[in-house]
């Protein structure tokens, strides 16, 4: 079997991908992950998961290389991952009681080979207070999460509906898409 290499840091993302039970390495992509000018948000996380996976595949030739991306939208605008307690806080009053678009890109490259995917999740929230989105920030400490909330902890209380085709995209890895092209490049999985 080939080797494997995540091209990521991010601790959702592997322990997601461990999930699939194939041995993998970790490797950190050095990408400027600032969006360009009138780069759409599912246009941003498209090419940063083909920029992270093709940065680690240029040191690894004969590996295969995952790299993966996810962007959240309002209103047509990117939301980063927030950093601090104040612009996670705000960005959950921005979203209170709106529609949230998760934008998750995936890229398979090893050489001149690259399979690429991508998918949407839609999130609503309810109307939060400024109290409870206060609460919530101060006991999980989203601040390296895309929509500043985790979804697979408390802030699921924040949600009034998901829309997805696959649960895993919200947390930063579609592994249902992840298994397929990694399929489509000799892995078996399961």
């Amino acid at each position: 079997m080939s080797r494997l290499i995540l091209a990521s840091t991010s601790r959702y993302r592997r322990e997601l991908l461990a999930r699939l039970g194939l041995p993998f390495d970790v490797d950190r992509p050095a990408v400027d992950e600032t969006a360009r000018p009138g780069e759409t948000p599912a246009d941003l996380a498209a090419r940063l998961a083909a920029e992270k996976a093709a940065d680690v595949a240029s040191r690894n030739p004969d590996s295969w290389v995952l790299g993966s991306d996810q962007v959240a939208e309002v209103d047509g605008d990117a939301l980063g991952k927030p950093g601090s307690e104040a612009v996670a806080t705000e960005q959950l009053r921005r979203m209170s009681g709106r529609e949230v678009r998760f934008h998750t890109a995936v890229s398979l490259c090893r050489g001149g080979t690259a399979h690429a995917t991508s998918d949407l999740t839609i999130v609503r929230l309810r109307a939060l207070g400024t109290a409870e989105i206060e609460r919530y920030v101060r006991a999980e400490r989203p601040l390296d999460c895309a929509g500043s909330f985790k979804v697979e902890g408390l802030g699921i209380s924040l949600f009034e509906a998901i829309e997805s085709g696959d649960p895993t995209a919200l947390v930063g890895l579609p592994l249902i898409a992840t298994a397929r092209l990694l399929r489509q490049a000799g892995f078996a999985v399961p």
